[in-house]
């Protein structure tokens, strides 16, 4: 990414497992609280969706805000514990000891987020996990922050034994409440200020090993994880690529839409996307190739419905797009390919199209 730009970090929905019922409990109506943040509602109905690092930093904060409770982070992140982490956990589970699983995680957690780096330092006899956000003066950072803690120490607790307890935690900002808040909600009392957020526990306990480890199982899960597209770290074509495969099957996706995901003005954008050598319609025009082609080789997706699952309100837009593209028709690619189209009565009135 060219050297002004600031880094835009993008993380999945997943991310807000449990919103809707933690929120609730909290007093709050969760669609509002998303709205207040400029959330789209059907985010939490998307797993695998993009949502800006910064929007879900201000929705934290602002639940906090709206709620009365400082530690709504913190809370949130232990009630979500490893539910936050998705088809992810289900790798590191089936490690074969504590550490392999928690280099797992720090192998593999770019495929939902790219907000931070997780670290894993063993000396002294002692091991150290850290969260250290890429950005930091975001607003509501310090919820996330608590948030990562309350779901690291969820983790660990999951893996080891729910009686775990780290020998230390650490908090790299001062306190958002009394600290007999946190004594209560962490089982300990936290240091506060520290240099970074992180866990300290005995390096022993990487080399426990975990009960429910199935080799077959990791290394299924592990090809199924291989095929999920990682967040780019400072591509911004990239990032821009990534939110349309998401976005085009919801409808026409506009350069403000992009905009708003990454939580920037469209006339910006647009700049940093010329200083790539790039231009908004270009990554459109390249995304939706891309996806024709896929979508090409399933012979039970009609061209109608392919209209749609790329953005256009008719296939007429598809067809005259296909042959600006092709010189062809989508119909005469399949030809030559030999693709053979199913008979209507066949198809299915909606292909489920994984992402």
């Amino acid at each position: 990414m060219h050297k002004n730009m600031p880094f835009t970090p993008l993380i999945r929905a997943i991310s807000l497992t449990g919103f809707e019922e933690f929120t609730s409990r909290q007093g709050l109506n969760p669609v509002e609280m998303l709205r207040r943040a400029s959330l789209p509602q059907e985010i939490l109905r998307r797993q695998e969706g993009l949502l800006s690092y910064r929007r879900f930093c201000g929705l934290l904060e602002l639940c906090a805000l709206y709620s009365g409770n400082a530690l709504f982070g913190l809370q949130y992140g232990l009630y979500q514990g490893v539910d936050v982490f998705g088809d992810l956990f289900y790798l590191i589970r089936n490690a074969k000891t504590v550490g392999d699983a928690l280099t797992e995680l720090q192998a593999s957690y770019s495929l939902y987020f790219n907000d931070a780096e997780i670290g894993l330092e063993i000396e002294d006899g002692r091991a150290v996990l850290s969260y250290s956000p890429i950005e930091r003066d975001t607003p509501g950072l310090r919820q996330v922050e608590e948030s990562s803690c309350g779901i690291g120490l969820q983790l660990m607790r999951t893996l080891v034994g729910k009686n775990w307890q780290p020998k230390a935690i650490r908090i790299r900002h001062l306190p958002l409440q009394p600290e007999p808040s946190y004594l209560q909600a962490l089982g300990q009392l936290p240091t506060f200020g520290a240099p970074r957020s992180e866990m300290e526990f005995d390096a022993s306990d990487l080399s426990l090993p975990l009960s429910s480890a199935n080799e077959t199982l990791h290394r299924l899960i592990a090809e199924h994880m291989s095929k999920i597209e990682r967040l780019a770290a400072d591509e911004l074509p990239i990032y821009v690529k990534q939110l349309l495969r998401h976005l085009l099957p919801g409808g026409r996706t506009t350069t403000e839409k992009i905009a708003a995901c990454l939580a920037i003005q469209p006339r910006t954008l647009q700049h940093w996307l010329a200083q790539e050598g790039t231009s908004f319609q270009q990554l459109l025009d390249e995304t939706r190739q891309e996806m024709a082609g896929q979508y090409l080789e399933n012979p039970a997706i009609s061209i109608a419905q392919m209209s749609g699952l790329l953005g256009y309100s008719n296939p007429s837009g598809l067809n005259r797009a296909f042959n600006r593209w092709f010189g062809i028709s989508p119909l005469e690619w399949q030809e030559k390919r030999g693709i053979k189209r199913q008979p209507r009565l066949l198809r299915n009135n909606r292909p489920r199209i994984q992402n």
